[in-house]
C-alpha cells in the first residue's frame, strides 16, 4: 500500500517563472506534492536530464486551486550549473521533481508568541510557516534579512504575513543596517519571543539558536547542507546533534532534518 504521506516522484511542468530579486520563483504544477506538503518540507528536483546532481529547493509558497491544480512556489538562487540551469527553464518546461521531503517545522500547541527569522533565500520555509501559526492563533514576528535589497526575499509580502517585520541589510539600503547577529536579541524581547524559527546560513542560525537559548525560548533551524541524493540512502548530509545524554551524534539532514532543534546542534563541529 502507497504511503499517503510519504514523498512522491513525478514529472512537474513549469507554468510561472520570475525574478525575486537576485532569486528566480518557479511555480510548478507536481500532482500529489503540494497536498502532502508541511511548512518546512522541501523538493529535489532533477537537472540537465540527469546529468548533474539533483538540486533540494525549499517550498515558498502553495497554491491550492487553479487552472493546473495545486501548484507549489520553488525558490532558486543560481550560485552554480545546476542551480543555473533550473533558474533559466521556461514556461511549459518539464521537470522531474521529488517530494515534499525532509522533517518540517513542529508547531506549538497553543497560541504563543513566535519569531521567525530568514536570510537570503533561505528565508522561503518561513512565509508558509508563518500562515500556519497564524491559523493557530500565535503572534508573528517575521526578521527578513540578506546582504542588500536584491538578497532579500519578499520583504513586501513579509509585512502581510506578521504582525511585525524587521528588515535587516548588511548595506543600510533597506531596514536597519547589520546583521542578524547583531538585531536578534533585541527583536526577541520587542517579541516577547515563546518560540524562535530561522532560516539562512550556518552563523545566522547559529547565533539566532544561542540568543533563544539566552531567553529561555525553544528554537528549530531549517538547516541548509549539501543533499547529494536527498532521500537520506547515501549519508552525504552529516549534521551532527547533542542528544538528551549529553552523547554527540551524527543524523541525516535531509531525512532527520532539515529542521532540527537549535539547542541541539553541535555548532562547533557543523561543517
Amino acid at each position: 500500500m502507497a504511503d499517503e504521506h510519504g514523498p512522491l516522484h513525478v514529472t512537474g511542468e513549469v507554468l510561472a517563472t520570475k525574478k525575486a530579486g537576485a532569486y528566480r520563483l518557479l511555480t510548478i504544477a507536481a500532482p500529489g506534492i503540494p497536498q502532502r506538503f508541511r511548512a518546512g518540507n522541501f523538493v529535489a528536483v532533477s537537472v540537465d536530464g540527469g546529468r548533474l546532481a539533483r538540486r533540494p529547493l525549499w517550498i515558498h509558497r502553495v497554491k491550492e486551486a487553479g487552472a493546473f491544480g495545486a501548484t507549489l512556489d520553488v525558490v532558486v538562487n543560481a550560485v552554480g550549473p545546476g542551480t543555473t540551469w533550473l533558474a533559466q527553464r521556461p514556461v511549459g518546461a518539464r521537470l522531474e521533481v521529488t517530494g515534499p521531503l525532509g522533517r518540517p517545522f513542529a508547531l506549538p500547541r497553543e497560541p504563543v508568541a513566535c519569531v521567525l527569522v530568514g536570510e537570503g533565500h533561505s528565508a522561503a520555509p518561513l512565509f508558509p510557516l508563518a500562515e500556519r501559526l497564524r491559523q493557530r492563533g500565535c503572534a508573528v514576528t517575521l526578521v527578513v534579512a540578506g546582504p542588500d535589497e536584491a538578497g532579500l526575499l519578499s520583504a513586501l509580502e513579509a509585512r502581510r504575513s506578521a504582525r511585525a517585520v524587521t528588515v535587516i541589510t548588511g548595506d543600510g539600503s533597506v531596514g536597519v543596517r547589520g546583521d542578524v547577529a547583531t538585531h536578534i536579541e533585541s527583536v526577541l524581547e520587542r517579541a516577547d519571543a515563546d518560540v524562535v524559527y530561522a532560516g539562512g546560513p550556518l552563523p545566522m542560525l547559529r547565533a539566532v539558536a544561542a540568543a533563544a537559548e539566552r531567553r529561555g525560548a525553544w528554537s528549530q533551524v531549517a538547516l541548509e547542507t549539501p543533499m547529494p541524493c536527498a532521500t537520506g540512502l547515501c549519508q552525504g548530509c552529516p549534521v551532527p546533534v547533542v542528544s538528551y545524554d549529553g552523547v554527540s551524534r551524527v543524523v541525516r539532514g535531509c531525512v532527520d532534518g532539515p529542521v532540527v532543534r537549535g539547542d541541539r546542534v553541535d555548532w562547533d563541529s557543523l561543517r
